[in-house]
């Protein structure tokens, strides 16, 4: 019988939390499987087994405060009682990890998220080692922490029918997602094949993120030189004659697409990675059909990505036919700028729409049907978002408006009892995105309520363990830079299933993400807010910079909005932040590197931030946070 103690965490710790044990009583494991899942207040971790046999006794559970040196599990080894021997601290450069049971070499310099890697090898194997098996050999393994419990399918040892059309991973969608896949499968030695049924880039490079960020582009060009040039001391006379050459507009937007969709073809010929045009059609598990012919694969991915949702109210059959009614995708070939756009919808995409049309001048009405716009933020960047887009002339936003339908070229909607007909040239409905999954109906997916493909664990597999599911496609956050990550971590751990070497070992963490918006002026947020901080009674404190008080801010003629950063109490990190203005979407990157490596707030106080830079704001926020009290306001 072989006695498991929790061994030495280190870095000044003695002691830890169970979150969740992983194992049952009774259930066969080998040297390296997770036990359990033990928070600390430095580092998180999945305890591995040091020995491979049967779980005889469990002696923790869900919540239990543990310390050093305490019996956890007893393993039946088919030997007599030995415990988990000792750690031994050194200064060496490889030392006893701290953060796992056993003796597993590794570098002191750094401590990962998640799982630890794996160091030289040694007997006893580290967590990661054995982390992908564990999640497939055993049909009554419990679901990775933070994830849903789903009944999984187990995939049985697959022979090809035919070596030459059979791959290791067959990807389908080649957007952000897919084609990062891709990529990082070829880099690690994996034989890939990717199919794409329209253009390369997805949704982001040809009708998301790319061209619209074109168009927000050309649209702000216009809108300074015609508005704010006089202010900078630039002279424009009154005869000339400053306009919107529309067709040039959609001409740089065509070439951007074009280049960057090209890349994407450059890139999956560099990386030798087979790719073919057409729809896919999932056989089974295994077998992809596309244009006639059938290929086979150890581990599908699924990137098919998403497309928008759509009202069903009276009329907008009707008013789409008559190309009145767009969606994103219409929005961005428009064959005329024009005067007048009423858009339904104040999330995301309404919001950089809007402000993407008026910036050429057209008249604009938001139409929501919530109390406010971009209800999902920070409710500081809500207000103040709406209060710069309502002062400028050519934007109404119509808050708490119940859509009823469409005649003709009106939207008819309703507020406060009253009903409103309003006339416009183009009505763009923004009320969402729904997953594509044609192609993969039949082959035992379990959805949402919602349409899309459940996620059973954070390395982004399905119920069905040799299915991965990334992107929009699963749901979790539609974001293309969501998708490429989800893409690698795909990978890595279908690389790790079947051995490589190189394999990283990460697990999707969605709490640290940051979501930009582009709009005039941007938005960057990343973590809690302020709203969720009070609901779940967390201890922290907040604090605001306006860029109003910052030099490049004014050498820039562009002082809207600030930074937010949000702590906890406890230990000063940072939990949260939200920016709005110039270069908002630049400067979440430093916040982002902070949370992920748990910087506390005097750590980024004390960071030296050049002068001058808007990122000036996020060190004078800090050093408000730290000492209570501000440099330069």
């Amino acid at each position: 019988m072989f006695k498991v103690k929790f061994a030495d965490i280190g870095e000044g710790l003695t002691e830890g939390k169970v979150a969740e044990v992983l194992v049952k009583l009774g259930q066969t494991v080998k040297a390296g499987d997770p036990l359990f899942f033990v928070e600390t207040d430095k580092v998180n971790s999945e305890i591995p087994a040091p020995v491979a046999g049967k779980i005889a006794n469990i002696l923790i559970k869900p919540d239990q405060d543990i310390v050093v040196g305490e019996v956890v599990m007893e393993i039946d080894d088919g030997s007599s009682t030995v415990e988990t021997p000792p750690v031994v601290k050194t200064e060496e450069p490889a030392e006893e990890n701290a953060s796992v049971v056993g003796a597993t070499p590794v570098s002191n310099k750094l401590i990962t998220r998640g799982l630890p890697k794996q160091a030289a090898p040694v007997q006893t194997k580290s967590a990661s080692a054995d982390c992908a098996p564990a999640l497939t050999d055993c049909d009554t393994q419990i679901p990775a922490r933070g994830t849903h419990s789903t009944n999984r399918t187990t995939s049985q040892p697959f022979k090809a029918p035919n070596p030459e059309k059979h791959f290791d991973i067959i990807v389908v969608g080649a957007g952000v997602g897919g084609y990062v896949a891709a990529i990082k499968a070829a880099n690690l030695g994996l034989k890939t094949l990717i199919i794409e049924k329209g253009a390369y880039g997805g949704v982001c490079l040809n009708i998301g993120c790319i061209p619209t960020k074109t168009l927000l582009k050309s649209g702000k060009v216009f809108e300074q030189t015609t508005q704010k040039a006089a202010a900078f001391g630039i002279e424009i006379s009154k005869d000339a004659k400053i306009t919107v050459n529309w067709t040039k507009v959609m001409e740089r937007k065509e070439d951007i697409i074009k280049k960057l969709s090209s890349g994407v073809l450059y890139l999956m010929n560099k990386n030798k990675i087979k790719h073919l045009e057409g729809e896919a059609l999932a056989l089974d598990n295994h077998t992809i059909k596309v244009n006639g012919e059938t290929y086979t694969a150890d581990d599908l991915i699924i990137a098919t990505g998403s497309t928008p949702r759509g009202l069903n109210l009276p009329g907008f059959e009707q008013a789409q036919k008559a190309g009145f009614l767009l969606n994103s995708t219409d929005a961005l070939s428009l064959p005329k700028l024009p005067k007048k756009v009423v858009i339904i919808g104040g999330g995301v995409i309404g919001v950089e729409f809007a402000s993407m049309f008026a910036s050429y001048g057209s008249q604009v009405t938001l139409l929501q049907g919530l109390p406010t716009i971009l209800e999902m933020l920070d409710g500081d960047l809500s207000k103040e978002m709406t209060k710069i887009l309502s002062a400028k002339n050519n934007i109404t936003i119509v808050t708490n408006a119940m859509i009823k339908g469409i005649e003709k070229n009106k939207v008819v909607y309703e507020v406060d009892g009253k009903e409103v007909k309003l006339e416009a040239d183009y009505c763009l409905q923004s009320v969402g995105r729904q997953a594509v999954t044609t192609g993969f109906d039949n082959i035992g997916l379990q959805k949402t309520a919602n349409g899309y493909i459940e996620m059973a664990n954070d390395y982004c597999q399905t119920n069905i363990d040799n299915v991965y599911a990334i992107g929009d496609v699963n749901g979790k956050l539609m974001l293309a830079h969501v998708a490429s990550h989800e893409g690698v971590i795909a990978v890595n751990h279908i690389a790790t299933k079947k051995g490589v070497k190189h394999a990283g070992h990460t697990k999707m963490e969605f709490e640290c993400v940051p979501s930009c918006i582009y709009a005039s002026p941007e938005i960057a947020s990343i973590g809690k807010t302020e709203e969720q901080c009070q609901k779940e009674n967390i201890d922290y404190k907040a604090f605001k910079f306006p860029f109003s008080a910052i030099g490049k801010a004014l050498a820039d003629g562009d002082t809207h909005g600030f930074v937010k950063l949000i702590i906890e109490n406890k230990y000063q990190t940072v939990i949260g932040a939200h920016i709005i203005g110039n270069r908002a979407t630049e400067m979440i990157s430093e916040i982002a590197v902070a949370m992920e490596s748990e910087a506390t707030i005097a750590e980024i106080a004390h960071a030296i931030h050049p002068h001058p830079t808007m990122s000036e704001a996020i060190g004078e926020a800090a050093e408000a946070l730290l000492t209570g009290k501000t440099l330069n306001l």
